[in-house]
């Protein structure tokens, strides 16, 4: 299976390309300077010439605040971007994967969140990657769309790492406690996707742990983990003020992606677990 990854600098390209270093597959994956997903002719020109069998689309905008005072790039590059690369699939009948996200609901709902729920985001990012949605149903029609959640994985750009910074000397933490949704590994999404595409998977899922957490609890259970010993002190969003706002519960129910899979999907606390392990295997090299 031969393999295109636009992105591949971010978390999700990064555990792609390891987790796609075998012999079965072949993959292509260049530099984000030269394949611009927001760069049509690039795009057009380096899919075109490489006719791969698969696209995976881990490019993104993700600068939730900074996206209300200049939503330009994000529209760009989660939507634009999109689009450009779903021209081009369609051209040489490649399958897209493409990665959405929890924000681009409101909620609102007060639970878990299906596949079959309005979308209403509450701010650009959202909206943005709602954009790229549409743009996405109506170019192909044969494509996945794998809505996450609250990523982690290899990489600064994270919740967890940080948190670590954050409790980094001591002292008080504050961890907002009414804004819910599912902490995903990328490796959890690695895996399930390469089953959804063998698996010949066409249309939305949302691909993210079972149960759900506050920002609060994820921190508590982490910090716990990593042995950090901060104060931990709950508080409401309005706390900290910010330009974007978002959704209090925004959690997915991943039961239509596990109903066809036919796999059981283990809850969030063991992503986390397995990124403290891989933390402190890492700190224990780096020291010997």
């Amino acid at each position: 299976m031969k393999i295109l990854i636009a992105g591949k600098n971010g978390q999700l390209g990064r555990e792609f390309a390891k987790a796609l270093a075998a012999p079965e597959f072949e993959v292509e994956a260049p530099d984000e300077e030269k394949l611009d997903v927001t760069n049509a002719d690039a795009v057009t020109t380096i899919i075109a010439g490489c006719r791969p069998d698969v696209v995976l689309n881990c490019a993104a905008y993700n600068l939730v605040d900074d996206a209300e005072w200049d939503p330009g790039p994000a529209f760009a590059i989660n939507a634009t971007g999109v689009g450009n690369l779903a021209a081009a699939c369609r051209e040489t009948g490649a399958l897209l994967v493409h990665y959405g996200t929890d924000y681009v609901f409101d909620g609102q709902k007060g639970a878990p969140y299906t596949e079959e729920d309005a979308p209403r985001p509450l701010n650009n990012y959202g909206r943005s990657k709602l954009a790229g949605e549409q743009i996405l149903r109506e170019a192909l029609s044969r494509f996945l769309l794998l809505r996450v959640s609250w990523v982690f994985g290899e990489g600064k750009q994270n919740f967890l790492h940080k948190l670590l910074q954050w409790a980094d000397g001591g002292g008080v933490l504050r961890v907002v406690d009414d804004q819910i949704s599912i902490p995903t590994p990328t490796w959890d999404i690695v895996r399930l996707t390469l089953l959804a595409m063998h698996a010949g998977l066409n249309g939305i899922y949302h691909m993210t742990p079972s149960g759900y957490a506050s920002r609060f609890e994820v921190a508590r259970y982490f910090l716990t983990k990593m042995g950090v010993t901060n104060t931990l002190i709950p508080v409401s969003t309005d706390y900290f003020p910010s330009p974007a706002k978002r959704p209090r519960f925004s959690a997915l129910s991943n039961e239509k992606l596990a109903v066809t899979l036919g796999a059981g999907i283990p809850g969030w606390t063991s992503g986390v677990d397995r990124y403290v392990v891989n933390l402190k295997q890492t700190v224990f090299t780096a020291n010997e």
